[in-house]
């Protein structure tokens, strides 16, 4: 890396490993996905017999990923699952059993390549005793910084008991969290122009933060470092709204916390991945300049081509670039940046 460039942290990229066991044949039952491997350099992601993604090798090069990384002047990437890959939906113990694979091999890619990449692991959600045995091995035996997780669990929200149970012992353990939306609300709707991912996803993240803000979880979790993808989906634009419907109807809003939603801005960070000029300026005003950080869905059609470049377009002071581009997310993780440089 060159010199002059700043440090760049990228919290939102995927990973899978190159090859695993045919789940359907290894747990008896279909619905998980596959690779492919039609031709060199490329995988189809198939769902059994279903096409769901064409992927190339920088989804599981670590090499090619570095090569995109320099080009990009990205100096380190936080790698997370595909979130098609949490399977909440399947038997706990089958899902903790390919838990382990992935977090396993994020880990390794950040035993070799320590100072590119950092991992976050993936839990089975839906039994959280298995998640926090799952957690503990991310955190302590593996070196993992966090975790990444659903913007729901099945019929779970955010603000679920048996969910709140794994964010104590994160927040217990130091381990960062980054929510994903997963598996979009009203996606039978609307099921024309790629609608779930356009509409659903932001929605959807909505949905997670305003359940941990009227749930009281971030009240009772202060010390939980917390990251949404997506900019934060919907909520940022209707945060008045949100507001309004607490001010005006407590009696409905206000069962479980009854701190207004406004005062949680700024508690937690969202990324940048917004795609436009003004809304980023907006994400900076509303959550504050150490709040946001880069986010690009590396390697995916609708993250940030090139990394970093909407921040830098803006023309943000150099402090507020700089955290914009790898401080702050240094922060989130709790990690120190000299490391890195």
């Amino acid at each position: 890396m060159c010199q002059n460039t700043p440090l760049t942290v990228d919290i939102h990229t995927h990973i899978l490993p190159e090859n695993w066991p045919d789940l359907k044949e290894k747990y008896g039952y279909g619905g998980f996905i596959r690779l492919e491997h039609h031709k060199p350099c490329a995988a189809r992601m198939m769902m059994d017999d279903r096409f769901f993604r064409e992927v190339q090798d920088n989804t599981w090069s670590p090499e090619a990923r570095i090569k995109d990384s320099d080009r990009d002047q990205v100096t380190v990437q936080v790698l997370s699952t595909v979130p098609v890959m949490f399977n909440y939906w399947a038997k706990p113990e089958h899902t903790l059993d390919l838990s382990m694979l992935l977090n396993d091999h994020i880990a390794s890619i950040v035993k070799q390549y320590p100072k590119r990449f950092i991992g976050l692991g993936t839990l089975p959600m839906q039994s959280p005793n298995l998640a926090i045995q799952e957690l503990e091995r991310c955190v302590t035996e593996l070196g993992l910084a966090g975790i990444q997780i659903g913007t729901h669990i099945n019929n779970w929200n955010l603000d679920a008991p048996e969910v709140f149970a794994v964010l104590e012992a994160a927040q217990d353990l130091g381990a960062a969290i980054f929510i994903h939306p997963w598996d979009m609300m009203g996606k039978d709707n609307m099921p024309k122009y790629w609608l779930p991912w356009l509409v659903g996803m932001p929605a959807e993240t909505s949905l997670a933060i305003s359940s941990m803000i009227f749930g009281g979880v971030l009240e009772r979790l202060p010390k939980l470092r917390i990251a949404f993808a997506h900019g934060g989906g919907s909520f940022p634009a209707t945060i008045g709204r949100i507001e309004h419907g607490f001010n005006v109807r407590p009696d409905l809003c206000a069962v479980d916390n009854n701190v207004n939603p406004r005062e949680y801005l700024g508690k937690f960070y969202l990324d940048s991945l917004v795609h436009d000029k003004t809304m980023l300026k907006y994400l900076v005003d509303l959550m504050g300049e150490d709040k946001i950080t880069l986010g690009s869905d590396y390697p995916f059609p609708l993250g940030e081509h090139k990394p970093g470049e909407l921040i830098k377009s803006i023309g943000f002071e150099k402090t507020i670039e700089e955290k914009l581009l790898g401080t702050n997310a240094l922060n989130w993780l709790d990690l120190k940046p000299e490391f890195y440089l």
